[in-house]
Formats: C-alpha cells, sequence, structure tokens
C-alpha cells in the first residue's frame, strides 16, 4: 500500500499530460479494487491528493475518460463531493451513474440538480433509488411532466399517500404516468377509484383486479364526467415544450461552479470546443475573461477573428493553441467569425508582447467603442 501510494503521489506531482491521464486511470483501476482499496483511497495524503488535485485534473480530462470515472466513482464513498457534484451537472451519459447511485450526493445536492440541471438530470434524480421527501416535494413544485413520469415509476422513493394523491391527480393531464400508477405498491383504494377514471380498459381492468373496485359504478361516473366535458378537455398527451435556454442556463451554472473552486482554467475551452460546446466555449471565455458575454458572443459573429484573439489572450490562450480555436469555433458557428487566412493572419498580431490585462482592455473597447 504504501508503495502504491508514493507512485500516485509521484504522479500527481508531474506535469506531464501523459502522467496526469495515468494518475486519473490509476484512480480508475483503483475503483475496482474494492476493499482492498478502501484503506488507500481514504489514508490521508490520498485525500489530501483528491483534494487539492482530482477537480483540476478531471476538468480538463477527455469525455472517454470522465465517463469512466463517473462509472468508477459512482458507488464510491471516498470520493470528493465538489467532483461527484461537477460529474452530475457534465452531459447526462456522463452524469447519470453519479445520479443514480452516488453515496457522496446528498438531497440538498439532488434538489440542486432538479433547480439547475437539464430535464434529462431531472429524469434521473427522480428515477434514483429511495429519494426522500425533500427531493420528492422539489419534484412534485416544479411539476415537470416526463419528471413527474419518472417518480410515478419509482417504487423506492418517499410518497406517502398524500404526494400519491398529487400524481394521480397529475395524471388526468400526463397519460404516460396512468401506468406506473397503476403498478405502484403505495396505491390505496381510493386513490385507484381516481385512477380509473383516467386510464385505458386494460388498466381498468387492472386495478378492478387490485382493488376490488365496483367496474359498472365507476363506468357509469367516468361516462358521466365525459359528457360534461365533452369538447372542453386538452389533449392528455401533448409533449411538453423544452424550456428556452435550459441549456445555456446549465453551462452558466456549471461554469459559475468551476470557477468558485477555481478550476476554471483556459484548457477548459478546448474541452468544450472538442466536444463541439460552442455556447458553452463562450460562456467559459466571458467568465475567464469577466467579459460581458454579449461582447464575446459579438466577436465569434463578426468578421474580424481578431476580437477573438484578443479575448484568448486575455485569458493566458497561448499564440500557437490559437490557430486550433479558431478553425474549431468555425467549425461550429457556421464559418465565423470571418476574414479567411487573411484575418487569421490579422489574429495573430493579437499576441503580442503585452501584459494579458492590455489585450482584455483592447477587447473591450474594440467590441464596445462607445
Amino acid at each position: 500500500m504504501a508503495a502504491k501510494t508514493d507512485d500516485l503521489l509521484n504522479l500527481a506531482r508531474s506535469r506531464a499530460p501523459a502522467d496526469r491521464e495515468r494518475l486519473l486511470l490509476a484512480i480508475v483501476e483503483l475503483c475496482d479494487a474494492g476493499e482492498s482499496a478502501a484503506g488507500l483511497m481514504t489514508s490521508k495524503p490520498i485525500q489530501g491528493l483528491l483534494n487539492s488535485i482530482f477537480m483540476s485534473l478531471v476538468v480538463e480530462a477527455e469525455r472517454d475518460i470522465r465517463r469512466r470515472l463517473s462509472e468508477k466513482l459512482a458507488q464510491a464513498d471516498w470520493a470528493p463531493s465538489a467532483l461527484v457534484n461537477v460529474l452530475a451537472l457534465d452531459d447526462i451519459e456522463i452524469a447519470r451513474p453519479v445520479i443514480a447511485g452516488s453515496p457522496v450526493l446528498k438531497d440538498h445536492d439532488l434538489v440542486r440538480l432538479l433547480v439547475e440541471a437539464t430535464i434529462e438530470h431531472q429524469i434521473e434524480v427522480a428515477r434514483r433509488p429511495n429519494i426522500g421527501p425533500p427531493v420528492v416535494a422539489a419534484i412534485l413544485q416544479q411539476s415537470e411532466p416526463a419528471v413527474l413520469t419518472a417518480l410515478a415509476g419509482n417504487p423506492s422513493a418517499a410518497l406517502g399517500e398524500h404526494e400519491l394523491a398529487v400524481l394521480v391527480a397529475a395524471a388526468q393531464r400526463i397519460a404516460a404516468m396512468r401506468s406506473p400508477l397503476a403498478r405502484h405498491p403505495g396505491m390505496t383504494d381510493g386513490l385507484a377509484r381516481q385512477l380509473y377514471l383516467w386510464v385505458g380498459q386494460a388498466l381498468r381492468q387492472s386495478l378492478v383486479d387490485r382493488f376490488r373496485l365496483d367496474g359498472a359504478a365507476l363506468d357509469a361516473a367516468l361516462d358521466a364526467s365525459v359528457r360534461e366535458a365533452h369538447g372542453g378537455a386538452a389533449p392528455a398527451d401533448a409533449a411538453p415544450a423544452p424550456r428556452d435556454g435550459e441549456r445555456e442556463e446549465m453551462e452558466r451554472r456549471l461554469v459559475a461552479k468551476l470557477e468558485a473552486a477555481g478550476q476554471l482554467r483556459p484548457g477548459y475551452l478546448l474541452r468544450a470546443l472538442k466536444e463541439g460546446r460552442l455556447t458553452l466555449f463562450l460562456t467559459a471565455l466571458a467568465t475567464l475573461g469577466r467579459f460581458d458575454r454579449n461582447h464575446v458572443l459579438r466577436a465569434v459573429n463578426s468578421d474580424r477573428p481578431e476580437l477573438l484573439a484578443l479575448a484568448c489572450a486575455a485569458v493566458g490562450i497561448d499564440r500557437s493553441v490559437f490557430p486550433t480555436i479558431l478553425e474549431m469555433v468555425r467549425d461550429l458557428n457556421g464559418g465565423l467569425p470571418g476574414g479567411g487566412q487573411e484575418g487569421a493572419r490579422r489574429a495573430g498580431g493579437a499576441f503580442g508582447p503585452f501584459e494579458a490585462h492590455i489585450a482584455g482592455a483592447a477587447f473591450r473597447r474594440a467590441v464596445n467603442p462607445g
């Protein structure tokens, strides 16, 4: 164990990208070692390593490594809370394992995901085993149809009769909830009678058999309610429209979280572009440079790539890296910023022999001359 600890610490001290990747992969392998690695991962030297540099490694790691790490850390109770929360806000394929099973995520973390993350993330929260009353209450309060449906299908969630009654009432307008509710172990006779009015024939028979309901009386009540509501009901199965700017808002919150943890660095800009996330790149660049995001967007949509170069120079991007950034931005943004090869040549002048704050001031003047 002492030798393994020394190996990890030596890798941590190295600045070489290959060694950083080897360190992450070594920790991934330790996650597979089970109890034999538990003492090592909770030792003071390794805990110090995790808290000091693990976050920065993951922020700059390739997508596949982040995905593998999320899968391995999903059951690890020693994983740093800040790291698990960042993984939980990553793309859903990366976030799903930790949302579903990480013991590090507490009720307040899950409630925050319901507020900050996309519908896909919220659905995974609703599906998580044994979610507690605060999480259930937050889901019911937000009343997103897809998330309510996932909650209805979670038999281990903390659903009392009151919470189930709210779900049954919602099933009148959300058809997808009816089948999981009909099978839910917490359903009562009274709730089953109410649900009977919303479901199709097959589910009605299932409810009659399970709760010994009077099907004839309920059918008569159903016919009466249909006659009363004829022509006045909205389609029950209408799909919810996605919320405007949901992805951008989640990215803003993720960037803010990384900044607060001291982990938002220039290398993150390249990672965002490699993953095809132009809006994340814009948000991260604006945050790093303390720029108005609309000014960054104006520069990216202009025919003057030197404006983008000034912003990149201001946050510490090297001259040799900028041509790659410019090419990726153009690929993701319909060829903008324009200017062609001549514009790219002009952009090189932004990386002159001056300090970063001078480039930042020049960028602000150029995009907002008034």
